[in-house]
């Protein structure tokens, strides 16, 4: 037998190989297919109408969540009001110029230690309220 009509190990059949110019997926993935993140920022660019005391104004519908998040928070959830400092702290550290001083790492902390004692008395408060 000689080389060209050898088959094996590394060596495939030349007639099932893809020809010169031809691709091994013909079709591909279709042109400005979308993908999930491009869909959410799209879905919540989108504004809709909202309430807003006696008139109505219209947002986007991601304004209108973080709207909804700090009006909960300011009611008293706490669980929402954690979500919102979390946040608040995570995005502040991704700043480009953002230097971290020693005033906002003082900050930091006094934020984390709120965080946690109001948790441990909401916590105590649920466990007084509990049925026995």
């Amino acid at each position: 037998m000689s080389d060209e009509h050898d088959v094996g190990y590394k060596r495939l059949p030349k007639q099932t190989q893809f020809k010169p110019g031809h691709s091994g997926n013909p079709k591909g993935r279709p042109k400005h297919a979308r993908n999930f993140m491009t869909e959410l920022l799209d879905e919540l660019s989108e504004e809709i109408p909202v309430s807003e005391g006696n008139r109505t104004i219209t947002v986007s519908k991601q304004k209108a969540i973080v709207k909804i998040l700090v009006g909960a928070a300011l009611g008293g959830d706490v669980r929402t009001a954690v979500l919102l400092a979390s946040l608040c702290i995570r995005k502040g550290s991704h700043r480009a110029d953002d230097e971290e001083t020693d005033q906002a790492a003082d900050d930091r902390d006094i934020v984390e230690a709120f965080l946690s004692r109001e948790l441990k008395r909401q916590k105590s408060i649920s466990k007084q309220s509990e049925p026995k």
